[in-house]
């Protein structure tokens, strides 16, 4: 699901199953990846069966009889959702994806997007942004804290690299539903939750652009705890570590154009590193897009690059490749 045609393609396959049956996809799916899907399907009106018997030959052949799609897409999205994930959290995105509705707490927060929530948490203290921002997916606390003035950001991220523990007592009043997981009886005095580590993921997902001014503000207070945390983080030019497998490995993923938008802003030697592990066409393919492709907007080129960075700890901790840690022996 990670281009716009296999969005197309899952969400025409799931209509194709019937609800009970996509219902049990969708279990297995993380919020993000429901609400792509989810509005995805929503928006479909008509598709040929052509193209339906084409997605279902590629799916599964044992399906091709499968071809009838809903009539009512709105109907479809909320029984599907209400199936696979109960009422309760249904609801928040069911909204979300027909309405546009808007929701609150601490676990609805994860099926929010990042400018939902940091308008939601504006006017929390830093210290508390901190406690609930570890509990989201780190991709979706950078999100969020893109989202907040260079002030409060900085402020945010050197208390989540400070973060120890977190108190049950101190997050009752946030959420009681976190409050039950974090207490979980009188035995358990704190949750592991923040940490240098936990800083330098959500930091990576941050984007070049922003990573630096962050960085700096937490080695003005603590210089120590700024270099902890960049031994922590792995950049794009990181990919430069990686054994020539591992980056075989990466390349099998990578669609073209991702990889031509995301070293528009490498090095020179990432680049020769990326050309030297492709087939020979392909390289020369990859050296001609280089130079024919016009000026690309950083921003974009940092959201290639992120992909990129998600796929590579994807295969991390599937155990595919291994990421050399910063100053240690540890793998990241």
């Amino acid at each position: 699901m990670d281009t716009e045609q296999g969005l197309q393609d899952a969400a025409i396959f799931l209509m194709s199953l019937g609800e009970e049956e996509a219902a049990e996809v969708f279990k297995h799916l993380s919020p993000k990846e429901v609400q792509r899907l989810g509005e995805t399907i929503a928006r479909m009106r008509a598709v040929t069966k052509e193209k339906v018997d084409q997605v279902i030959e590629k799916f599964t052949h044992e399906a091709a009889s499968q071809s009838l799609l809903v009539s009512d897409t709105d109907n479809y999205v909320r029984s599907v959702l209400r199936r696979a994930l109960g009422d309760d959290k249904a609801s928040l995105l069911i909204d979300r994806i027909l309405q546009g509705g808007d929701v609150s707490g601490i676990e609805s927060l994860k099926w929010m997007d990042p400018a939902s929530v940091a308008e939601l948490l504006r006017n929390e203290h830093p210290q508390i942004l901190a406690a609930i921002l570890v509990h989201l997916d780190f991709e979706q606390s950078a999100g969020v804290l893109k989202n907040f003035t260079e002030r409060m950001r900085n402020e945010v991220m050197l208390r989540i690299a400070t973060l120890e523990g977190i108190q049950p007592a101190a997050l009752k009043d946030l959420n009681e539903v976190l409050y039950k997981v974090l207490a979980g009886g009188d035995k358990i005095r704190k949750s592991s939750l923040g940490g240098v580590k936990a800083a330098a993921e959500i930091i990576n997902l941050m984007g070049t652009s922003l990573e630096a001014s962050v960085i700096d503000s937490i080695r003005e207070n603590d210089g120590d705890l700024a270099q902890k945390i960049m031994d922590k983080m792995f950049t794009f030019e990181d990919l430069l570590k990686l054994d020539n497998k591992a980056i075989q490995l990466v390349l099998k993923e990578v669609s073209s154009d991702t990889l031509v938008i995301a070293l528009k802003g490498a090095s020179a030697e990432l680049k020769e590193k990326i050309l030297t592990n492709m087939s020979s066409r392909a390289a020369e393919s990859l050296r001609e897009d280089l130079e024919t492709r016009g000026p690309v907007r950083l921003s974009e080129v940092e959201a290639q690059q992120k992909d990129i960075l998600k796929l590579v700890r994807r295969l991390s901790d599937e155990g595919q490749i291994m990421l050399a840690g910063g100053g240690d022996d540890s793998f990241v």
